[in-house]
């Protein structure tokens, strides 16, 4: 005898939960009653009216654990609320019933939570509490810049001055940008090591040699060195490259100064003009497209975190 639908449907489920696949009902998937929940949920929150979406949230939960909508909506009720601990302690429910593709994106969203619960310790004046948030941060995602910055800043703030720069250096190992590297000059600078400040961005550019940034950073260290000619070489061969970036022809102006060379300076100033502002580096955000004129942790238009990058075209 052939068996009915039903008989295979409930053969399925628990055949599902032998093998310990999660049951439908935990997410809530194509369940038309979370479906309504759902709908009703965003209305309300695009009615700004956040304690009841919060509530619909929640009763959603209440019959779907895993329901990764409802949980994303509670998460961002509680960022607007700057709420941090419930972000996070939602975020760490997210990661854990999140499936691989989507894995990165949530470890992202909990080193947010981590780094601005760090932030607020930092400005209260908890060097020490921060620290463990900014760590909770980085763990979370290496990739996440702003979190490896304001750890090592907050080791300056405690007074640890080497477990600093042994921060930013791991942050460089892993992404080379500007603001960790801008940190580590400084440090060298301070410590009177400028051979440490060349190599610094000589390997950042051999690992990263299309961006053009880090080739100009390179060039302004020569230059700041008063290694005119190393200087003069690095501008020369980024003007090959990108021929109207304002700050090659500023900096280059700025060494044909230095050499006495008035003609020449005045013809790259004049240039540097003609194309913008010389000395600022732009950066566009990767989500919204947005330009700010320098680095930032959150991008400006967006709202973003982590988002913005150098901008390869002036």
């Amino acid at each position: 005898m052939i068996p009915s639908f039903r008989t295979l449907l409930t053969v399925g489920r628990l055949v599902g939960r032998l093998f310990g696949a999660p049951e439908r009902t935990a997410t809530g998937v194509d369940d038309p009653q979370a479906a309504d929940a759902m709908r009703r949920a965003e209305e309300t929150r695009r009615a700004e009216h956040p304690d009841e979406a919060r509530t619909l949230y929640r009763y959603v939960l209440q019959r779907w654990p895993q329901h990764a909508g409802a949980l994303h909506g509670l998460r961002d009720l509680a960022i607007e609320a700057r709420d941090w601990d419930e972000a996070i302690a939602i975020q760490q429910r997210l990661l854990t019933f999140a499936p691989p593709s989507d894995r990165a994106v949530e470890a992202e969203w909990l080193a947010v939570g981590n780094y601005e619960l760090g932030r607020l310790e930092l400005a209260r004046g908890d060097a020490t509490a921060a620290i463990g948030h900014f760590k909770a941060a980085v763990r979370a995602d290496r990739e996440f810049l702003p979190a490896a910055l304001a750890l090592g800043d907050a080791f300056e703030r405690a007074g640890d001055h080497r477990e600093a720069i042994r921060t930013w250096e791991r942050a460089a190992e892993t992404r080379p940008a500007l603001p960790v590297l801008a940190r580590l000059e400084r440090a060298y600078r301070q410590e009177g090591r400028p051979s440490r400040m060349i190599a610094l961005y000589r390997t950042a550019c051999e690992r990263v040699p299309d961006d053009l940034a880090l080739a100009a950073a390179l060039g302004r260290v020569y230059f700041e060195l008063e290694m005119l000619d190393e200087a003069a070489d690095q501008f020369e061969k980024l003007e090959v490259r990108a021929p109207d970036l304002p700050v090659v022809h500023a900096f280059l102006g700025a060494v044909f100064e230095r050499r006495g060379e008035a003609h020449d300076a005045f013809d790259e100033y004049r240039r540097a003009l003609r194309l913008g502002h010389g000395f600022d580096w732009p950066h566009r955000c990767q989500v919204c497209s947005a330009t700010a004129p320098t680095w930032q942790d959150r991008c400006p238009q967006c709202q973003r975190w982590n988002t913005l990058r150098p901008s390869q075209s002036r």
